[in-house]
C-alpha cells in the first residue's frame, strides 16, 4: 500500500443548524463544495427569529439545538446563524465533543472595496448589538465606514416562504430610508436568511443609493472552512461515494408544513 494514501473515511453526517431557514443558504454552498458529504439540517423554526431575543435566550436555544444534533451522531457541527454565532460560539466550542464551524458576517471582504462610500451591514438586531460582532467591526481598517442596520421583520416573512422581489419594500424603506442618496460601496448580508432576498435588496439599493452597492455573504467561505476542518480532522467522507439522501430536514416546528418551504429554498437561485 502506498504511503500517504488515505483508505479510511468517515460516513457520518455533518450537522447544520439555524434559528429557522436561514442556514439553508449555507447548506446550498456546502452541498456543492462537499459532494460526498451527508447533512442533517435542524431549523429551530418554533423559536425563530433569534434576533429578537436576549443573549441568554439565544445561548440556551443554540445549546439545545447543537446538543440534539450531536446526540444524532454528527461528526461536525455548523452554526449557520450569525446571531447564534455571536451569542454562543465560544460556549459551544468548549462544551461539544465535535468540531464546530460558524458563519461570520462578510464585512472583511466588503471593507476591502475601493471607494469612499459606506459599507452597510444588514443583520438582526441582536447580531449588530452583540460584543463578538462589535469586536469584529473594530478590527476593520476603518470601522466608521460600516453602518450597522438591524432589520426586524425580514426573517419572519422568509420563514413563511415569502421571497418576492417587491415583498420587502416596506421594511427596507423603514430601515434604510435615512440613507437615501448615500454612496454605498458594499452591502453585507449579515443574516443567513438575507441571501434569499438578494434581488429585493439589490432592487432597493439601485433605486435609492449611489455607488456599486455590491452584495456579500459569508456562506461560500464557511463551506470552504468546513471542508478544511473535515480534512484536517480526518473526518471527510469517501469521495468515491455519492450518498443518498444528501440532506435530512429536522425542525422544532411543524415539519409537514415547513418541509416544502425548506425544499423550495434549497432550489432558489442565488447569484450576485
Amino acid at each position: 500500500m502506498s504511503k500517504g494514501i488515505k483508505t479510511e473515511y468517515d460516513p457520518r453526517p455533518v450537522g447544520v443548524f439555524d434559528s429557522g431557514f436561514g442556514g439553508v443558504s449555507f447548506l446550498r454552498n456546502a452541498l456543492i463544495e462537499l459532494p460526498s458529504e451527508r447533512f442533517i439540517y435542524f431549523g429551530d423554526n418554533k423559536n425563530a427569529p433569534y434576533g429578537d431575543r436576549s443573549e441568554e435566550e439565544i445561548l440556551c436555544l443554540a445549546e439545545n439545538a447543537a446538543e440534539s444534533l450531536v446526540d444524532r451522531g454528527v461528526k461536525t457541527l455548523v452554526v449557520a446563524c450569525n446571531t447564534a454565532t455571536s451569542a454562543a460560539i465560544n460556549v459551544l466550542r468548549e462544551r461539544l465533543s465535535v468540531p464546530v464551524v460558524s458563519v461570520e458576517p462578510a464585512i472583511k471582504p466588503a471593507c476591502r472595496l475601493p471607494g469612499g462610500g459606506k459599507v452597510l451591514m444588514l443583520a438582526t438586531l441582536a447580531t449588530t448589538r452583540l460584543s463578538r460582532y462589535r469586536a469584529l467591526q473594530a478590527r476593520m481598517p476603518d470601522p466608521s465606514r460600516i453602518i450597522n442596520v438591524g432589520c426586524p421583520g425580514i426573517v419572519d416573512r422568509i420563514e413563511k416562504g415569502e421571497i418576492g422581489e417587491t415583498a420587502f419594500d416596506d421594511i427596507l424603506s423603514e430601515r434604510l430610508g435615512f440613507l437615501e442618496g448615500a454612496v454605498i460601496d458594499g452591502i453585507v448580508l449579515g443574516c443567513t436568511h438575507f441571501p434569499f432576498i438578494a434581488p429585493a435588496i439589490s432592487r432597493y439599493a439601485s433605486m435609492h443609493f449611489k455607488g456599486e452597492h455590491r452584495l456579500f455573504d459569508g456562506n461560500a467561505g464557511t463551506a470552504r472552512q468546513l471542508k478544511r476542518v473535515l480534512e484536517s480532522e480526518g473526518l471527510s467522507a469517501d469521495p468515491a461515494v455519492s450518498p443518498a439522501p444528501r440532506t435530512v430536514f429536522l425542525t422544532s416546528g411543524d415539519k409537514e408544513a415547513l418541509e416544502p418551504i425548506f425544499d423550495m429554498l434549497l432550489k432558489v437561485p442565488i447569484s450576485y
